[in-house]
Order: C-alpha cells, then sequence, then structure tokens
C-alpha cells in the first residue's frame, strides 16, 4: 500500500491506495510543517491517527508533499519521522508546490501555480520543470496575500484603532484579542502562523465590509506584485491557485487579476484530489 499526503500547516490529508490504485481509506491531521514543528509534535500528531497507525508496517511507498519542505533539512527531518513510524516504506518528501502543480495542470500546459492558504508561494511550471524565483522566508517576512498574512493586518489595524467600529466589536466577540493571549500564541505556543490564519475566517465571513474588500484586495495586490509579474511570460499563461484563501476569496482574487491583465485559471480548495489522480495515472 501507498499513502498520499498532502500537508499544509493548519490540516494534512491522507489517502491511502492499494496496489491497484483504489483508495483503502483517508484520513486526516494537523498540519505538519516541519520549519515551525519540532519533530516530536510532527510524529505524536501522527500516531495518534489510528487509521495510520494500525497499517503502519504495511505501508511500502509515501509519497508526501508539504508546507515547510523547500530547502533539505526539513526534508530530512520529515524523512526521519515518516520512517520511524512506517519502518518498511520508501519515502518521497516534496515541497507543497509539486502538489499544487500536479493538482491544477493538465499534460504539458505551461502555468503559473500559487498556494493561497494558511501561506503563500508561487512557481511557473513550463509544462516539465517548476521553477521558484523566490525562496520563501516564512509568515514574519513574506506570504503576502495569505491567511496568516490577513490575520496579522487584522490584529495590527485592531490595535492601532484601523477597523471600524462596528467591525471591530464583532471582533472582539468573536475572538480573545488580550495582548497577553495573542503574544503568548505568537511567542511561546507552536503553529504560530497557524494561529493567525485562523483570524482569516473573520475576514471571509465579513467581506462585504469596504475594510475587508480593501485589505482582501491589498493583500492580492501585493502577492500578485512580488511574485506572479516576476516571471515576463505571466499575461500570456493560465494562473492556477490552491488553497482555502483563493478559493473562500475567488471574486476578489480574480477582480485584481484581471484588473492587472492576468488570467485566473482553475482555483480548488484542496490538491489531494489531483494529487492522487496524478499518482493513479503514474503508478
Amino acid at each position: 500500500m501507498k499513502l498520499i499526503v498532502d500537508s499544509g500547516s493548519t490540516k494534512t490529508d491522507w489517502i491511502c491506495l492499494n496496489d491497484e490504485g483504489q483508495i483503502v481509506f483517508e484520513t486526516q491531521t494537523l498540519g505538519l510543517n516541519p520549519q515551525v514543528l519540532s519533530d516530536q509534535i510532527i510524529e505524536e500528531r501522527i500516531i495518534n491517527n489510528y487509521d495510520l497507525y494500525r497499517p503502519r508496517n504495511s505501508i511500502a511507498k509515501i509519497y508526501f508533499y508539504g508546507a515547510g519542505c523547500g530547502t533539505r533539512p526539513p526534508r530530512i527531518l520529515l524523512q526521519k519521522v515518516l520512517k520511524s513510524i512506517f519502518p518498511n516504506a520508501d519515502i518521497e518528501v516534496y515541497e507543497d508546490t509539486f502538489a499544487a502543480v500536479y493538482a491544477s495542470t493538465d499534460s504539458g500546459e505551461k502555468s503559473i501555480v500559487c498556494i493561497l492558504g494558511t501561506g503563500s508561494n508561487c512557481s511557473y511550471f513550463d509544462g516539465v520543470e517548476i521553477e521558484q524565483r523566490i525562496d520563501s522566508l516564512g509568515f514574519i517576512l513574506m506570504d503576502d496575500g495569505s491567511g496568516n498574512y490577513f490575520g496579522r493586518q487584522l490584529i495590527r489595524d485592531y490595535y492601532f484603532n484601523k477597523i471600524p467600529s462596528k467591525m471591530a466589536a464583532i471582533f472582539e466577540e468573536t475572538f480573545d484579542l488580550s495582548s497577553e493571549t495573542i503574544k503568548t500564541n505568537l511567542y511561546k505556543k507552536p503553529n504560530p502562523n497557524t494561529y493567525l490564519a485562523k483570524f482569516a475566517r473573520f475576514l471571509i465571513e465579513n467581506k462585504a465590509n469596504e475594510y475587508s474588500q480593501n485589505l482582501i484586495k491589498k493583500g492580492f495586490d501585493l502577492f500578485i506584485r512580488h511574485q506572479i509579474l516576476q516571471f515576463q511570460n505571466a499575461k500570456d499563461v493560465p494562473i492556477h491557485f490552491i488553497g482555502s484563501i483563493a478559493f473562500y476569496l475567488q471574486e476578489e482574487l480574480k477582480e485584481v487579476l484581471t484588473s492587472l491583465g492576468l488570467t485566473p485559471g482553475k482555483i480548488l480548495k484542496k490538491p489531494i484530489e489531483g494529487l492522487v489522480e496524478h499518482h493513479q495515472k503514474n503508478a
């Protein structure tokens, strides 16, 4: 049996296939981003899932696609943890960009593929190879247009009294916004990027507000100008997106894209189904 894994910072989708490529089971764990989690936490999140732990000795292959896997050290960490749990498996670890490309592009299609979820990134796919020009420096310095970007902006605007009063009152009722709670989650607990991203739900639920519209479009504009427009042929190929932020705010995203002369392509909430199809075809 083999496991196909799509891991974000917030959630991880697991699908097990048998030797004939048929789905045996599907399950989910919390996110497994090795840039912000220790090997102990990653291991704990996996072994606490009975669906995964029960057949651990029967897994022969694992294809793991994950946020935070863009450089060699975190990939090695993940391989080590996975091997300790699935001792008989041959393990391949890729960054989440590959999952987004495999899920959203047609065979041989030239396109730009973006992720807008808890974090954000962008790659050019020439139909064969993937090119990523910007090395991500993580949620503190980058991730424009992502869930944690919008969460960070909401909290800042709340504390600087930039959110309209009625909307701010609802924000207060929805979340614990005490400075101590925020600082504890950002500086003392794991997954500060995921913590910030959870505030983006409020922006989505209140997106009709003028303040929200301005913030959403500002974030997308920054992402497009910093990431997508670095590619000279950006206006000649479709722009595909994977991730909950892109999916739930696709109207605003399409508006900003078209205003800059770009062509929106597929917008998928999660890549896992397309990823499974890719591995079924290329078994």
